[in-house]
């Protein structure tokens, strides 16, 4: 089994998830006591979060591919950012080390060809939705087409995702305004909604809606634990 390196922190809440996800699909796969081989780098998120909000993207690279060299020295065997809108300094982060860094939007990209869908929905962050390095990375190197929602819907969701889900409040108003905002979408012909922020699987469940959900979380973890158990 491979060792699993967790960038976390980004937010504490989503990257708790992974580590549950993980750890029970490793349990599921191999039973007994198994649990996962893994280290967890958690990151300050009120660091992460102001480099963000003043668009110093360099010096938020700087800080993760810091932890992925820790990670790296730790005995680490790949890299998994816990987090999708940080995955716009993936590149500069894997430029600096030698172990490879599993990436959430191939994982998803997959995950959503694999049920036969071509056009999707996208949520996430104002930095997720309105920059290139997620929609066409899921456009040009996986083929699919994405929708996002309009100024106001993509306001809401950027709003809630950080003055709420980071936080751990799960607010049945948000849910309702998120579902309204996915309707939309599905309106304009999107077959599925990728959940593109490690937080909104919170919020958002399956059976709240009536298409198919692709929870970027679960998505990255179970992917991390298949490449880690791969001869």
């Amino acid at each position: 089994m491979k060792t699993i390196g967790l960038i976390g922190g980004m937010s504490w809440e989503s990257s708790l998830k992974y580590y549950q996800i993980i750890n029970e699909t490793v349990g599921a796969k191999l039973g007994g006591f198994h649990s996962a081989k893994s280290i967890l780098y958690s990151v300050d998120f009120a660091e992460i979060e102001r480099f963000q909000r003043q668009d110093r993207w360099e010096e938020a690279g700087q800080m993760l591919a810091e932890a992925a060299k820790s990670l790296e020295k730790g005995g680490a065997d790949f890299i998994v950012i816990c987090a999708n809108t940080m995955h716009k300094v993936a590149d500069d982060i894997q430029a600096r080390i030698r172990i490879p860094i599993l990436h959430v939007v191939d994982a998803t990209a997959q995950r959503v060809k694999d049920a036969g869908i071509r056009k999707a929905g996208l949520l996430g962050t104002r930095f997720t939705m309105e920059e290139d390095f997620y929609i066409n990375r899921l456009s040009q190197k996986h083929g699919l087409q994405i929708l996002v929602p309009d100024p106001q819907g993509r306001e809401l969701v950027h709003r809630v995702i950080f003055d709420e889900l980071v936080f751990g409040k799960i607010r049945r108003s948000s849910r309702e305004k998120y579902l309204a905002v996915m309707a939309q979408l599905v309106g304009q012909g999107a077959e599925g909604i990728i959940l593109g922020c490690t937080e909104i699987g919170l919020l958002v469940r399956p059976q709240d809606c009536q298409i198919p959900l692709f929870d970027t979380t679960r998505i990255h973890a179970e992917a991390a634990v298949e490449f880690a158990l791969k001869d």
